[in-house]
């Protein structure tokens, strides 16, 4: 039986990405000089207006406002033309330090989890870094409609952009050819349109796409309502932590509800996030399974993951309890952990804020690794031993 999923992604001068960015730029600003800031970081942009707002303590000395404003040229956003000035856009703050409350359940010898909730990682071997096709493929066509602008390789585009890629599964869970893909390109005011549509298919999407999946009825939408010139805050607000779907598996996976962005490694959103994919990612890179979603789930001033859960869709090669077993007796549960052994106190997370978290192949992201097969494997083969 076929299926048709479908995941988007938008570019860094998505209005909510925006702020993902400027609460991650401001979250590694202070942990470029103090590594146990505790920050949690919110943005809203608008026409021609940007709040930030929340709660850090830190040793550091950092002008948020300033940050703030080089994160959006860096984007692209230069004048009202654009989408946004920061130069002349009003700019408010207000930021005060933790909750001594929060404080109090998170500052123990072990970092402890910042809160209460629960979180999911996942894999799937259907393409080399282990992400599901359609998130995979919506980023690459984003990150590619980013680099022809910056680049001057299509005249005439600016920052604000979205991706979508339907596909067509068969029932073995492999990709069979791409049902249709959308992309919304903000552009010049005088563009010409036709151009811009052949331009994105040519350097965009033929330069991104097997062209073996693409067959005569697949269907491409190029700013499918005409034109796209007025974009960005000036067109429509952000705000921190509004696309947890693009961040992480497209849809494909369940999500916990909490946001990356703007959040230290303390919050257990964002650490043990990372801890589930980089294990989930483990269990199919040893080759247990052809998908693997752990759900873990936490509580404030407690070390380690309250509850683990395995789901593999039927798709394991060894029995559940196997896999079990083995995660069980080679993976830390705790945020310190991951914490350490993810390096999580370095300034790494404004490059992550577009794009998404995970499937990232950069050696600084550590939770991508997958230096866990042999134990997994290992633990496999004892527990055959010992129990079948």
């Amino acid at each position: 039986m076929y299926k048709v999923l479908t995941s988007e992604s938008v570019t860094e001068g998505h209005p909510d990405k925006v702020c993902d960015q400027i609460s991650d730029a401001i979250l590694d600003a202070h942990l470029e000089q103090d590594p146990f800031s505790r920050v949690a970081c919110e943005s809203f942009i608008t026409n021609g207006a940007l709040f930030i707002g929340g709660e850090i303590t830190s040793n550091a000395k950092v002008d948020v406002k300033e940050v703030a404003k080089n994160t959006i040229k860096k984007i692209g956003y230069t004048d009202e033309e654009s989408g946004f000035n920061p130069d002349k856009a009003i700019i408010m703050t207000n930021i005060i330090k933790q909750s001594e409350d929060i404080a109090m359940g998170v500052i123990k010898e072990k970092i402890c989890a910042g809160d209460q909730g629960m979180v999911y990682g996942y894999a799937t071997d259907e393409t080399q870094n282990y992400m599901p096709y359609t998130i995979h493929t919506a980023h690459k066509l984003a990150r590619r409609l980013a680099y022809v602008r910056k680049q001057g390789i299509i005249q005439g585009l600016y920052p604000d952009g979205k991706t979508q890629v339907s596909a067509v599964y068969d029932e073995n869970g492999n990709v069979q050819k791409i049902d249709s893909i959308v992309i919304a390109a903000q552009h010049h005011r005088d563009i010409d349109l036709s151009k811009l549509r052949y331009e994105i298919i040519e350097k965009v999407i033929f330069e991104e796409i097997d062209k073996n999946l693409l067959k005569s009825d697949t269907k491409i939408h190029i700013n499918a309502t005409g034109f796209f010139a007025k974009g960005g805050p000036s067109a429509d607000s952000g705000l921190t932590g509004r696309k947890i779907i693009v961040d992480t598996y497209g849809g494909i996976a369940r999500h916990g509800g909490g946001a990356f962005s703007g959040k230290d490694p303390s919050k257990a959103d964002r650490s043990a996030a990372y801890l589930a994919r980089y294990i989930a990612k483990n269990v199919v890179a040893a080759g247990l399974s052809k998908k693997c979603e752990v759900e873990m789930s936490f509580v404030i001033g407690k070390e380690g993951a309250q509850t683990v859960y395995i789901n593999t869709f039927g798709t394991e090669r060894v029995s559940k309890e196997c896999i079990e077993y083995a995660i069980k007796n080679t993976f830390d549960f705790t945020i310190d952990g991951a914490i350490n052994n993810f390096n999580m106190r370095t300034p790494i997370y404004l490059e992550l804020a577009s794009y998404g978290h995970f499937g990232r192949m950069e050696e600084r992201f550590a939770w991508e690794r997958t230096d866990k097969v042999s134990k997994l494997k290992n633990q496999v083969k004892t527990y055959i031993q010992n129990y079948i």
